[in-house]
Parts: C-alpha cells; structure tokens; sequence
C-alpha cells in the first residue's frame, strides 16, 4: 500500500482469490494507476513468497533506487530544515535496518548512508520490517563511509556517534545539523569512522545487559534529536 502511495514502479499485483479488507484498497489504488491485477490461488502466493507472510498480495516492483547524499541534503534544503542524517557502519542484519529505516522516517530524518561494503542493502525484508518507511526515505550507497563523513562536515554537519565512551545523550547538543554514525550489531563503529566523528554520544545502562541492539540504540537517540529539535 505505501509502494503505491508513493507512486513506485509496480508492474503488477498478484493477488489472492477471494481476498478482502484492506486488500481491497490496494485492487482500488492499483486500478487507478492502471496496474495489472492477477488474481491466483493463495497456495501460489505462499510458494512464491517461500515462507513469508504475504497477507493475500504480492507485488512485482522496481528495484530499490539508491540516491547519492548530496540528495539527502538537498532534501532538507527543500524543507527548510537542517540535516538529519543517519549514517550507519556496517549494518549487516536486514531487520535492524528495516527497524532503523522506520524509526528514522518517522522522526524525520532525510536519508540514511549505507557503505556498499560489508553490509546489507535495502532488500525486499528490510523494505517489508521497515512497515513501508522504505518507500519513502532517501538512501545513499557509498564507497567509502569515512570520506563521505569528511564530505558531510565540509557541508557544515557536526558527525555525533554512539559510542560507550561518549558522554550521556541528553546532554549532548544535538539541535543542528547532524549526522549521527550507529555501528554493526557486532563489532561498534570501525576506528577510522570513528576518528572522523566530532563527538560520542551514548546510553546509559542500568541492568546487566551492557548494551541494546543497534536499531533500538538507534531509535534512542533519534527520539532524543527529534526532542531537541521540536524543544
């Protein structure tokens, strides 16, 4: 539904016999974009969906089209908003991106970077465990994740990233234009991009548990620039 609210490239639908709910919007959107509509037995959804939970409808669509982060920025232009952009190193599992892509739209973040190495990319399961966020955030695929720190500062963006060592969130600034660095699920932030980094930032822990996951240390902190921004 959010693909063809967002006017994505969709080729056709396949859709369950006998299907109703909400998959009746979707037959109702798809019509009015002049989409093909193939109606199957729920047996070969489930055979092409190879385990996932399809609902009654799949879709045949474009791939995902990464943009560069000159977009991202030039889309907070457009708004009239300084930067907020995620930048994560090494994310290699596709829920927590999908998690952190969801979290960072709602917040209002402009776009996520990504390095095209070491770590996942917008897949068809992040782009159904981000609920639809996918469709609608920008995505930069680049090369080499410190030069494009180096590239952001030179920009005018202070780079904060989660860390242990850093100081507490809140009492960080966080108000201006910002890229906040989460690292991989097992190894943190890689040393050069951490030397890139203006500062840390992190979460204090109470329990025994001595960190979070990376997509909810993520969500944490982009709460807390959402907060400061709307203060």
């Amino acid at each position: 539904m959010e693909a063809l609210k967002n006017k994505k490239e969709i080729e056709k639908l396949l859709v369950a016999r006998g299907a109703e709910g909400s998959i009746q919007k979707i037959l109702g959107m798809a019509r009015d974009q002049k989409i093909l509509v193939t109606y199957v037995d729920k047996a070969a959804l489930d055979r092409l969906a190879d385990g996932v939970n399809h609902q009654g409808v799949l879709a045949y669509a474009a791939s995902f089209h990464y943009c560069e982060p000159e977009d991202i920025l030039a889309l907070a232009a457009e708004r009239q908003e300084p930067p907020f952009v995620l930048i994560l190193d090494g994310i290699e599992d596709p829920h927590n991106l999908g998690a952190i892509m969801r979290t960072a739209e709602v917040c209002g973040a402009h776009g996520i970077i990504i390095p095209k190495r070491r770590s996942v990319g917008v897949t068809e399961v992040v782009r159904r465990v981000s609920a639809g966020a996918a469709e609608y955030l920008a995505c930069a695929r680049v090369p080499n994740l410190a030069a494009a720190i180096e590239s952001l500062k030179g920009k005018g963006l202070w780079i904060a990233a989660c860390d242990m060592d850093g100081q507490a969130y809140y009492q960080g600034d966080l108000k201006g234009p910002i890229g906040l660095v989460i690292g991989s699920e097992g190894q943190g932030i890689s040393r050069l991009v951490k030397e890139k980094c203006d500062f840390s930032v992190s979460i204090p822990m109470k329990g025994k548990i001595g960190s979070l996951n990376a997509s909810n240390a993520a969500a944490v902190l982009m709460c807390e620039i959402r907060r400061q921004r709307d203060a």
